[in-house]
């Protein structure tokens, strides 16, 4: 049976967990207000976006555990293949998934080494998500002994997400639920999941792959986590959530001091859950201003009963309406336009000449610069952007332009879309169609000069080879067909003559199913001759239009004989034998 966990509901951390939270981050963290490369407004812990629908995050804002690391900093942690260390035993990290997170962290430092993604914070995010996969109850290759479920997403205490994935992630066919020890919503999985462990599969289940995609996601926008702000941008990106900002960097900070390996299954189990919390959620806190009890009511003598004390009467709320944050050049945006992309087609296999250009624009229609505009590929194809990702984020130049990233066509054929949308603005986003075609050729021609003979009966000498190009270049996997025809002016399939024999030796003057090779190349089978003579005609074509017509001739073979070797001019010929006694 799958293990589901129950976790605390988003904002529903409680008000005393919250203010310890709150209060350790505020002793290290000034307060202040900044702006980011974006535009987007960043405090001590960037604030939660409102208008950020759930299912664009990686957990589809799912509850968490909120469990708090332990006041004492744990013992180093130890280099690889050295002894295990002891400490406190919420600092040990299950072998199997310590090493998902440093391996997951080490390919993103070769993929995307401008994110500097500490393996801690896989941990941290992990620890919160899904206690590390349960205390590590993984196999050897890291997949969980049990699947990892959040709760359904059907809007009752949590966002409401209809199923996506036909159940086929997390066996449920009416609403979707966070899958795996990383916590992904099938939507986002489909897209960001990755094969860690080299098996050939994308497992949301998979420790391995479940920290390579966690990785991935969390660098996704070009951010760079050694800045505070970009860190907690990536963060509440994962969890819509500031109390989830917060709790996730208390265990970075708790990781960062130190930890150890300890054996799968033996690490610990979360223990505060959303079943141990009961009634409606508090007002979440805001980082810096920890909760503060209130003061009980003092009394007042002499009151109107005679000796009787009556508490002091509670002020007023405040009228004075908070001040209006300045709008960033985020908030401005209105509207996306189109920059001038030209139409979008490459052949199967062959890289975007055009590249998708889009502009943010204020109401006014004027350009907006330093705004990220993330750029994603729609639809059932294998095309990708230059970076191999399906998606790319980029910010707009001081024109309000944003250049998405090269197109590179996959084997699939078809239309796609690249859909352009601003990141951190809920404004319609910008669809761009693009056309796989075949991959084609627009010449063909034979690799040798001979001429190509067979006698009646007989079989062809050498087998005919042509090399496909398109506008120079060598045009390799194109399709093709060679038939042999009537004639130049009637292209139907010629009833005599010579033929090619098929796996069984049957006669056959029509080859289908034909593709050049990585050089362009396509070598046909050997041809045979019946007793037909004459000049007969073969003819190639490919995908695209390229026809090359090849001659074959079937004679009988020349009887008539050697001409007689002239008689010597005088005396005798030494190589003739002697005349007999």
């Amino acid at each position: 049976m799958a293990a589901q966990f129950g976790r605390l509901r988003k904002g529903a951390v409680n008000t005393t967990v919250a203010a310890v939270v709150v209060a350790a981050l505020a002793a290290s963290q000034a307060p202040g207000v900044t702006t980011d490369d974006a535009g987007r407004k960043v405090t001590t812990g960037t604030q939660p976006s409102p208008d950020t629908p759930a299912e664009n995050s990686a957990t589809g804002n799912s509850p968490y555990y909120t469990d708090l690391p332990p006041l004492n900093s744990p013992n180093p942690s130890p280099t690889t293949g050295a002894p295990v260390t002891q400490g406190t035993s919420e600092a040990g990290i299950p072998a199997t998934v310590l090493d998902a997170y440093k391996k997951a962290a080490n390919a993103l430092q070769e993929s995307k080494p401008g994110c500097n993604l500490p393996w801690e914070l896989l941990a941290a995010i992990g620890k919160v998500e899904s206690g590390q996969a349960r205390g590590g109850r993984v196999d050897a290759n890291g997949n969980t002994l049990s699947k990892i479920l959040g709760p359904q997403l059907n809007g009752n205490g949590f966002a409401s997400i209809s199923d996506t994935d036909g159940g086929a992630y997390d066996g449920d066919s009416s609403y979707d639920r966070a899958v795996g020890p990383m916590q992904f919503i099938p939507s986002t999985w489909e897209w960001a999941g990755r094969d860690g462990n080299g098996d050939g599969k994308k497992d949301p289940n998979n420790v391995y792959d479940a920290a390579l995609a966690a990785g991935h996601y969390l660098c996704r926008f070009g951010w760079d986590l050694s800045t505070k702000g970009d860190l907690d941008s990536a963060i509440l990106s994962y969890n819509n959530s500031q109390d989830y900002l917060n709790l996730v960097l208390r265990w970075l900070e708790y990781y960062r001091k130190g930890t150890h390996e300890i054996p799968d299954g033996t690490g610990t189990l979360p223990s505060d859950r959303s079943d141990d919390t009961a009634g409606a959620s508090p007002t979440p806190t805001t980082p810096g201003t920890p909760t503060t009890p209130s003061s009980p009511s003092t009394p007042k003598p002499g009151g109107s009963d005679g000796g009787s004390t009556s508490p002091k009467p509670t002020p007023p709320p405040s009228t004075t309406p908070p001040a209006t944050p300045a709008p960033t050049p985020t908030d401005t945006v209105h509207h996306l336009e189109d920059a001038g992309t030209a139409k979008l087609s490459a052949m199967a296999g062959d890289a975007f000449t055009e590249k998708i250009t889009a502009r943010a624009e204020t109401k006014a229609g004027k350009a907006v610069p330093k705004v990220r505009i993330r750029f994603a590929i729609i639809g059932a194809t294998d095309a990708a952007f230059s970076t191999g990702e399906k998606y790319a984020t980029v910010l707009t130049n001081s024109i309000g332009e944003a250049v998405g990233p090269a197109l590179k066509a996959g084997e699939n054929t078809g239309e796609f879309v690249v859909r352009a949308t601003v990141v951190g603005r809920t404004v319609s986003g910008l669809d761009y169609t693009a056309t796989v075609t075949e991959r084609a050729a627009d010449t063909l021609a034979r690799t040798g000069e001979d001429a190509l003979t067979c006698t009646p009966g007989g079989e062809f000498a050498d087998q005919v080879e042509v090399k496909a190009t398109y506008k120079g270049a060598v045009a390799d996997k194109v399709a093709a067909t060679a038939t042999l025809i009537k004639s130049a002016d009637d292209a139907t399939e010629n009833d005599k003559g010579p033929y090619f024999k098929d796996a069984d030796g049957k006669t056959v003057r029509t080859l289908t199913g034909l593709t050049t090779d990585a050089n362009g190349l396509l070598k046909l089978p050997k041809l045979y001759a019946d007793d037909t003579t004459g000049t007969f005609l073969l003819r190639i074509n490919t995908a695209g239009g390229a026809t090359l017509t090849v001659e074959l001739k079937v004679a009988a073979a020349d009887t008539s004989p050697s001409p007689t070797p002239s008689e010597p001019a005088s005396g005798t010929d030494s190589a003739s034998p002697s005349p007999s006694a």
